[in-house]
């Protein structure tokens, strides 16, 4: 495909640019760094780090895969908020300061942009948000209504690709680092609901614990920052419900 934007110069004679602050470091510490990058009428913020990283700055580390808004590995912090950066055009977040991107807050930092996404999917693993199965393979597989109050209540949250920006976006997360998180929450509820999932008690036991779903201030980050418009808090307070009652039938 020919690409219809203007020819890039080196000194951007009669072409607008943009000024853009990027982190660069690792785990020990960084600091950003100021790039003046030419400005297009259609441009993503995804767009900005790579033309740094292919026209001033090859050591510039990131990640991204799709460019199309369906995986979220390209997710950043601008201007302080978590966002796909491949989905957020530069107008949408430009004004009389630079434009600033960080890695994605709450997480580990590997290089620059990239953030370790181990801690997060380590908590998936905590809160039991696994598939317990509950047919073997030799078994014919169970048919469920789709119109079922469980799977209607599971399917709320079952568009979660796992992109952390909920995550980066909580503050419960960043005050304790213990907090499974919105993520691994929600997708605990959505498994608690699914009649094909036999792990309901382990679930109540991983998420009613240490760190768990009570932790949560309610605050609401996570539903306003979530791409994909899912509402973990909603299932953080399912969570909530449900340990209350099982603790309650312990008695």
């Amino acid at each position: 495909m020919l690409d219809a934007r203007p020819e890039r110069t080196d000194d951007f004679e009669d072409q607008a640019t943009l000024a853009v602050e990027v982190w660069r470091g690792d785990a020990s510490g960084g600091a950003f760094e100021r790039h003046t990058v030419p400005a297009y009428e259609s441009q993503t913020v995804l767009d900005v780090v790579a033309w740094i990283q292919q026209n001033t700055d090859p050591t510039l580390t990131y990640r991204f895969a799709c460019r199309v808004g369906m995986c979220g590995s390209c997710a950043m912090m601008v201007n302080g908020v978590p966002r796909w950066t491949c989905r957020t055009h530069v107008k949408k977040v430009s004004g009389d300061g630079p434009v600033t991107i960080a890695p994605l807050r709450n997480l580990p930092v590997i290089k620059d942009l990239a953030a370790d996404m181990d801690p997060f999917f380590d908590k998936w693993v905590e809160a039991e948000a696994v598939h317990h199965p509950s047919r073997t393979r030799a078994e014919p597989i169970e048919e469920i209504a789709p119109d079922s109050a469980g799977r209607v209540e599971a399917n709320t949250g079952i568009e979660c690709i796992n992109c952390s920006i909920c995550y980066a976006a909580c503050d419960t997360v960043a005050g304790n680092p213990d907090y499974l998180g919105p993520a691994a929450l929600q997708r605990a509820w959505t498994l608690f609901n699914d009649a094909k999932d036999a792990g309901r008690l382990a679930i109540l036991d991983a998420v009613s614990g240490t760190g768990g779903c009570h932790n949560c201030h309610s605050q609401g980050s996570c539903a306003v920052h979530c791409p994909n418009d899912l509402n973990p808090m909603r299932a953080i307070a399912g969570l909530k419900r449900e340990t209350m009652r099982h603790a309650w039938r312990r008695r």
